[in-house]
Order: C-alpha cells, then structure tokens, then sequence
C-alpha cells in the first residue's frame, strides 16, 4: 500500500511553562514534529563586535552555552498543548512514523519530549534540530525525513501553528495542517485548518 509521512510542528504540540510556543506509510505512516520555538536566536545569527577574533570566538562559545541552558530551562518547563498528547499517541498508535523539526538543539527537542510524556513516539533519528536541517521555510529538513523514510513528499503531511511550517510543506510537496490557531490566516498555505490538536484528532 501507499506509504504517507506526516510532519508536525513543535510549535503545535508543546509551550513554555506560561504556555506559550517556543520556535504516512500504510506500511505505516510517517510524521514530522517540530519542537516548540523557545524564541532564542542561534549564536551564529549575532553580530558580535568585540575586538580581535579569539575574543569574539570565546564571545560565541560563551553566548552559545548560555543559550543552551536557557533553552534547556524552557524546555524541561514545557507543557503539552491541548489535546496534543492524545493526538501523537494515537498517530504512533495507528503506526505513523512521526518526527520534529524545530529550530532549536536536537537535545532540547528531546528533553521537551520527555516533559511532555511523547519521547517513546519519535525515534531519535527523526527529529531534526538547529544543526540538523535548514530552518524553516526551506524545505531542506522535510525533503531529509523523506529520503530517510522512503516516501514523496506529496504523501508526507506538514502540520504546524505558523505560516513558516505551512512554506515549508509547500516548498517541499507536501501536504499542510494549520493548527492550534482559531482561525487561518493563510487559506492558500493550508491544506486543512483545525483550532486545536483536539480538533486536528477528531479530523484523521
């Protein structure tokens, strides 16, 4: 039978402890996470002016440690978000490959995983950090689970809450799910819209 892939969004399925978002095979079906953004910028990102070049490589290497204990305070505060337990769990069940993108480090996407009680429903594998993969909306960590999986991308399903996971899905074939938004703002991006995981559960 036609294999399908899905690709869910962090951003859908945990949050931050005040609760706000951090950034399939018939065979058995395969499903893409990515973990919640915590809003930190990856060092590479900052311009850093600091004198000569060994003080500003130390500047790095410091900022980006912060960075990380940061994120991973953020990470072991997340909160699933509604119905999204429930939601991956009954994916896995039915035999969906699933896994993450996220813009953050791979292991701050496990550790929000284990918070959230869905570390068992990802192979280590399947879920692609910071480092990993291009950031969204280059389709580059979509296209990297497909080939790893053995589907097209048009049988692969990109589920997030912003209009990034949504360009992302589209620059790479796939199908797209809005979630987690009472109403959707990119009709043209979206495949379907549900307002919650709950919603997106009773959908599939």
């Amino acid at each position: 039978m036609r294999k399908v892939a899905m690709a869910i969004v962090v951003l859908a399925l945990a949050g931050c402890g005040e609760g706000k978002s951090v950034d399939a095979p018939k065979a058995k079906p395969a499903v893409t996470e990515s973990l919640p953004q915590t809003g930190a910028i990856a060092a590479q990102e900052w311009d850093i002016r600091v004198g000569p070049p060994d003080h500003k490589l130390q500047a790095i290497t410091d900022l980006t440690a912060w960075l990380l204990e940061h994120e991973r305070e953020l990470a072991l505060g997340s909160v699933a978000a509604q119905g999204a337990v429930e939601l991956v769990q009954e994916l896995a069940g039915r035999g969906y490959r699933l896994g993450i993108l996220t813009r953050n480090a791979r292991e701050l996407a496990h550790i929000t995983l284990e918070a959230i009680g869905l570390a068992d429903c990802f192979a280590i594998e399947d879920v692609l950090g910071r480092d990993d993969a291009p950031h969204k909306p280059d389709p580059g960590g979509l296209l990297k689970l497909a080939a790893a999986w053995d589907v097209a991308p048009r049988d692969m399903v990109m589920v997030g809450d912003y209009r990034f996971d949504l360009d992302c899905g589209r620059a790479a074939g796939t199908k797209t799910v809005l979630v987690n938004l009472p109403e959707n703002p990119w009709p043209e991006l979206a495949d379907w819209h549900a307002e919650d995981c709950a919603a997106l559960r009773r959908m599939i």
